[in-house]
């Protein structure tokens, strides 16, 4: 992957297609090449780029504390790196909550918002739900043998578990969480997503295309968050996904790309130059 050098720190990213941008923000302690099961089919249409947030995967790690309006500088430095006067900005978990940082601080730079398995953040949105709590404990704390098994379990509802081969599933996550990111990352990551707090903000987000994703067997981030940033969000719109756990970008890809590339096409639609008169 190149790499991008911003004021303090390096980010290592990927880009492929051509078209209108789509940046891709990852959730936490998570490489940004998970997004591979949606980096290939918008890049038919797009150009894509998605990267390693600080303190994660290759990019650099230095000492906390990180901030959400940091990491949404790193996005927007990225940006600038690659020319970008826009994109259609999309972000998962931890990476929904830099999204909505982003758009909040840098609206000019937004094309449309998409936010997938995320929270303004509050007290009750810091709380899973309790098989999520011991799961995110045991994922992110616990020994290395069991770390893959507990993120299954945090990701993927008991139904999915059963119809696929968690041989199949468990070498997925292996690619995307084998490798523990450094303490610093991991615990300036863990702060910002906690100090999180967008709520009083979000009618400020008014008229920008923006498109919540609710997976609504989530034990993370209680399904009950998308629906209050849809509620917050004026003219939002959002899409329920019954069935679906916070793996959501593994387990319903195709229902996720085919929604991002409408939303995309719809906002593109209606930003063209109209057409002269015959």
């Amino acid at each position: 992957m190149p790499k991008a050098t911003l004021d303090d720190i390096q980010l290592h990213y990927d880009v492929a297609g051509s078209g209108t941008p789509v940046l891709l923000i990852m959730g936490l302690s998570v490489p940004g090449t998970a997004w591979r099961f949606q980096s290939a089919a918008l890049s038919q249409r797009h150009r894509v780029a998605w990267f390693d947030n600080r303190g994660v995967g290759q990019s650099d790690a230095p000492p906390p504390p990180y901030t959400m309006a940091g990491l949404a500088a790193d996005a927007c430095g990225l940006m600038d790196h690659l020319g970008w006067q826009d994109a259609h900005v999309v972000g998962i978990s931890m990476g929904g909550m830099v999204a909505q940082h982003l758009a909040l601080d840098h609206r000019a730079r937004v094309r449309t918002l998409t936010l997938i398995a995320t929270s303004a953040g509050g007290a009750l949105a810091r709380i899973p739900k309790a098989a999520g709590a011991w799961h995110f404990l045991r994922a992110m704390l616990g020994p290395r043998r069991g770390r893959i098994d507990a993120t299954a379990r945090l990701l993927f509802p008991p139904a999915f578990r059963k119809r696929e081969e968690m041989t199949r599933i468990y070498e997925i996550l292996r690619e995307d969480f084998g490798t523990r990111p450094p303490e610093a990352g991991r615990k300036g990551q863990l702060r910002a997503v906690f100090a999180h707090d967008t709520r009083r903000r979000l009618g400020e987000l008014a008229g920008l295309p923006t498109l919540v994703i609710k997976p609504e067997a989530d034990v993370l981030v209680r399904p009950t968050e998308n629906e209050r940033l849809h509620a917050s969000i004026p003219g939002s719109t959002i899409l329920r996904l019954p069935g679906a756990g916070h793996g959501l970008l593994r387990q319903v890809p195709d229902a996720i790309n085919a929604a991002l590339l409408s939303h995309f096409a719809a906002a593109d639609a209606a930003r063209a130059p109209a057409l002269a008169p015959a």
